[in-house]
C-alpha cells in the first residue's frame, strides 16, 4: 500500500510534536521489475505493462542493473532497491556483471530476486530446436547401426556459435531435459586399463615403475573403430589413483594395439594398470544421451533418450552468468541459474553479499566462487551437475590473520566434478576465518570438501557417497604446510567413504604433515582411516563416534622416512630466513594465535608430536592404524573400543537402508560416558528447513 504524501507529512508532523522520531517502516526500497514481457525502453517501476504500453517492466536483467545503477548515482535509493524477476527463462547474451556502481549499503541494500513461488531460470546457453533426421552416408556408416535411426543433427553455427571450446575442458556441453548428456564415449561407463606403457624414459615414484611418455598398450579391438575420429581424446588416471588429465589422441597402431597421446605428457607419467577411457569419438554414438560435436562444420551430433520435441535441449555458451566485483550488501534470491561454460556466479572484493535460496546445475565450471572481500555468504542452495566444484570460499590475510568471515550455510550440493574430476570439492575453504556448515555434499569422484589456510569452522555436515573414482582422497581434504593451523572440524556425519574399487580412501584427510586441526565430536560410519593424520603435530582427534571403519585412526611419521624432503625445505627456510611458508612464524600474531609453532625447528621438527587423542569410541571395524614409528610421540587415551557404546535404536542401523545421523543416539547407560565421551547434535546435523531453502524436503541416496 502506498501511503499519500499528505498522510506521510501529517503522520510525521505528529510524532515530531510528540518528541518521536518517525518510524523507519514508512520508508520502503524502490522496487523494480523485469519480466519477459518487458521492454528495456521502459521505466522498470511497473510490475506489468500499463494499458497502453507506455510503461511496465523491463526486459533483461542487465537494464535494471542500469536502471537501479542510475537511481543510486542520483540518490535516489535511500532505503536500497529491490529487483524482483517474473516467471520465465531468460536467455543471457552476455554476463550480468555487477560492480561497486551497483552496491548497497547495510542500510539500504540491492536485492534482485525471483518472484516468489515462481520458476525464473537464468540461461547462459542456447535453445537447439531445429533438428533434423541424419542422412550423411559416411556419417552413418561410422555410427554403431543401433543408433542409425535415432541420431538427429542440428548446426550450432546457425544459432550464432562458432567457439565451440576444447574437449579438454571447458567447451561446449549438450543438456536435455534439464539434465548433461554424456559426450560420446567408450566404455560407456567406468573404464579400460592400460596393458603396458611403452615410452623410452624411466619414472619412478614410491616404487611404482612407470614411463614419462604418453604411449600404451590397450586390450581389444575397440580402438580400431576411431581411426579416421577428427578429435579424439583419452581421459584417464595414468600414474595415481588421485590425478587425472585429458589427451587428445595423437596417433592409434591398431595392429601393435597402441596408442600415442600429445604432449604436454602428464606430470607423474604413465603407469601399467591404470585406467582410461575413449571420449569425443563420433563412432561411439552407441547409447541413447551420448552426443558429438564435429567442430570444423559445427555440426552437433545426438541420440536424444527421448524425443526432441518432449524436452528441451539446450548448449552452453557464455562463460559465466553473474559477476560481482567490489559490490557490497547484494543478493541474490530465489534464481536458476545455468548453461555457462565455466562458474555460474563469481565475486571478489566487497563485503556482506548473499546468494540465497538459488538452484545452480548444468554448468561446466563452479557454481560459486568468492575470492577476497568479507562476509559473503551461500545460503540454502541446490548445486548439482557442475563440471567443477560447489562453492569456493577464500579470503583473509594470512600474514596478519585478519578473518573473512565468510560462510556457506545449508546448501545441498551433488553429482559435481562432472569434467574436472579431481580437487573440485563440493565445498571449498581458503585464507583465513571462514566457515561451512549444515550442508549435504554427495555423489562426487573426488573430494567433498577441502580446505587451506587457519582457522576455519567445518561444523554439522552431512558428506557420503564421494571420492568413489580415486584413492589416497578425503571425505574433507587439506595438505602440506605447518603454518596454517586452527581450523575446527566438528559434529559433522561422514559415510559411506571407501574409494575406487573398494581399495581404500580417507575421511578427514590432514595430509603431508598438516598441523594444528581439531577433529572432534564427528560421526564416521563405514568410512576408511576415518581420522588420518598424515605426518603432522600439534593437531586433536576427541570424541568422535566411528562405527565400523577401517581403521578409525591413522597417524604415521612420514618426515621421518619417504616425506623428509618437504620438510628439509621447511627448516632450511625456517633458520635461514625465519620463515615458514613466508610466514614469520615466531612472531605475532602466529607466536600469540600458535604458540606450538615458535620453538617447532628445536623440538624435532619432523616427528609427529603434539597430536591428542582422547574419549573417542570405535566400535566395529578396526581402531588402530597409527604406525609404530610414530606412536611414541602421540598421546593416545581414554577411548573406548571394540566394546558396545548401545545405541538407543540398534534394530535401525541394520534395516537395510542407510541410516540418519540420529539413529546413532546413544542409550544412557552407555559406556562411553565413562570414557568422556559427551553426546553429539545428531539432530542438528545436515540441512535444515527455513525460508531460504530453494527446496523441501530434499532426498538423497548412498550410491
Amino acid at each position: 500500500m502506498r501511503i499519500p504524501s499528505t498522510q506521510l507529512l501529517f503522520i510525521g508532523l505528529f510524532l515530531l510534536l510528540a518528541g518521536m522520531s518517525p518510524p523507519a517502516v514508512l520508508a520502503q526500497p524502490v522496487r523494480f521489475y523485469v519480466a519477459p514481457d518487458g521492454n528495456d525502453a521502459w521505466s522498470g517501476r511497473i510490475a506489468t505493462p500499463n494499458a497502453d504500453e507506455t510503461d511496465g517492466p523491463v526486459a533483461t536483467l542487465v537494464r535494471a542493473r542500469d536502471v537501479v545503477r542510475e537511481r543510486r548515482q542520483s540518490d535516489q535509493l535511500p532505503e536500497g532497491a529491490i529487483v524482483t524477476v517474473a516467471e520465465g527463462t531468460y536467455v543471457f547474451e552476455v554476463p550480468l556483471e555487477l560492480t561497486n556502481e551497483d552496491a548497497g549499503t547495510q542500510a539500504a541494500p540491492v536485492v534482485f530476486q525471483a518472484e516468489a513461488g515462481k520458476p525464473v531460470r537464468l540461461l547462459g546457453g542456447r535453445v537447439v530446436r531445429d533438428w533434423k533426421p541424419v542422412e550423411d552416408a559416411n556419417v552413418l556408416e561410422r555410427i554403431d547401426p543401433a543408433a542409425r535411426e535415432h541420431l538427429v543433427s542440428a548446426d550450432l553455427k546457425q544459432l550464432g556459435i562458432s567457439d565451440f571450446g576444447s574437449p579438454a575442458g571447458g567447451g561446449v556441453e549438450l543438456f536435455f531435459g534439464s539434465r548433461p548428456m554424456t559426450v560420446s564415449r567408450w566404455p560407456n561407463e567406468g573404464f579400460v586399463k592400460i596393458v603396458d606403457v611403452l615410452g623410452k624414459t624411466e619414472r619412478i615414484s614410491h616404487g611404482r615403475k612407470g614411463c614419462a611418455e604418453g604411449i600404451f598398450s590397450y586390450d581389444g579391438d575397440r580402438p580400431s573403430r576411431w581411426v579416421g575420429e577428427a578429435d579424439a581424446w583419452v581421459h584417464g588416471y595414468w600414474f595415481w589413483d588421485w590425478s587425472d588429465q585429458r589427451h587428445k589422441i595423437k596417433s592409434i597402431d591398431t595392429e601393435r594395439r597402441v596408442i600415442e597421446v600429445e604432449p604436454p605428457y602428464h606430470g607423474y607419467g604413465y603407469l601399467k594398470g591404470q585406467w582410461f577411457y575413449g571420449f569425443n569419438l563420433l563412432s561411439e554414438i552407441d547409447q541413447p544421451g551420448e552426443w558429438y560435436v564435429d567442430r570444423a562444420q559445427g555440426t552437433l551430433y545426438f541420440w536424444p533418450p527421448a524425443p526432441v520435441a518432449q524436452s528441451e535441449a539446450v548448449v552452453s555458451v557464455i562463460p559465466t552468468l553473474v559477476t560481482m566485483k567490489d559490490v557490497s550488501h547484494l543478493t541474490l534470491r530465489g534464481f536458476t541459474l545455468e548453461g555457462a561454460r565455466g562458474t555460474a556466479v563469481t565475486a571478489s572484493g566487497g563485503t556482506d553479499n548473499r546468494i540465497v535460496g538459488c538452484t545452480i546445475r548444468n554448468v561446466g565450471g563452479w557454481a560459486v566462487t568468492v575470492s577476497g572481500g568479507t562476509r559473503h555468504a551461500v545460503i540454502g542452495c541446490d548445486m548439482s551437475q557442475m563440471g567443477g566444484g560447489g562453492i569456493s570460499l577464500s579470503g583473509g590475510d594470512r600474514t596478519t590473520l585478519t578473518a573473512a568471515g565468510h560462510f556457506a550455510e545449508n546448501n545441498h550440493i551433488h553429482h559435481y566434478a562432472r569434467v574436472k574430476r579431481v580437487y573440485q570439492p563440493g565445498i571449498t575453504l581458503q585464507g583465513i576465518g571462514n566457515r561451512a556448515s549444515h550442508n549435504l555434499i554427495h555423489n562426487a569422484p573426488h573430494m567433498g570438501m577441502g580446505f587451506g589456510g587457519n582457522d576455519h569452522v567445518i561444523e554439522l555436515n552431512e558428506i557420503h557417497s564421494v571420492c568413489y573414482e580415486s584413492n589416497d582422497a578425503g571425505a574433507i581434504y587439506t595438505g602440506r604446510n605447518w603454518t596454517m593451523r586452527g581450523t575446527v572440524i566438528r559434529n559433522n556425519y561422514m559415510h559411506d567413504v571407501n574409494g575406487f574399487e573398494g581399495r581404500g580412501c580417507v575421511g578427514v584427510y590432514l595430509d603431508d604433515m598438516f598441523c594444528g586441526t581439531e577433529i572432534s565430536g564427528n560421526l564416521f560410519y563405514r568410512v576408511t582411516r576415518a581420522a588420518f593424520i598424515g605426518g603432522g603435530r600439534d593437531c586433536v582427534v576427541a570424541k568422535n563416534l566411528f562405527v565400523d571403519c577401517n581403521p578409525s585412526l591413522h597417524i604415521d611419521a612420514r618426515a621421518l622416512g619417504w616425506a623428509h624432503g618437504h620438510t628439509d625445505e621447511w627448516i632450511k627456510e625456517g633458520r635461514e630466513k625465519g620463515t615458514l611458508s613466508g610466514i614469520r612464524y615466531h612472531e605475532p600474531p602466529y607466536s600469540e594465535r600458535y604458540p606450538e609453532l615458535v620453538n617447532i625447528l628445536d623440538e624435532e621438527p619432523a616427528a609427529p608430536r603434539g597430536n591428542r587423542v582422547f574419549a573417542n569410541v570405535s566400535f566395529g571395524g578396526t581402531w588402530d592404524g597409527v604406525r609404530s614409528e610414530a606412536r611414541k610421540y602421540q598421546a593416545i587415551e581414554s577411548n573406548l573400543v571394540d566394546v558396545d557404546p548401545l545405541f538407543a535404536t540398534p534394530e535401525r542401523l541394520g534395516d537395510g537402508k542407510f541410516p540418519r545421523a540420529v539413529d546413532f543416539a546413544l542409550q544412557p547407560d552407555s559406556p562411553a560416558w565413562a570414557v568422556g565421551f559427551e553426546a553429539l547434535p545428531l539432530d542438528a546435523i545436515g540441512l535444515y528447513e527455513d525460508e531460504t531453502r530453494a527446496s523441501w524436503p530434499v532426498t538423497h541416496k548412498v550410491r
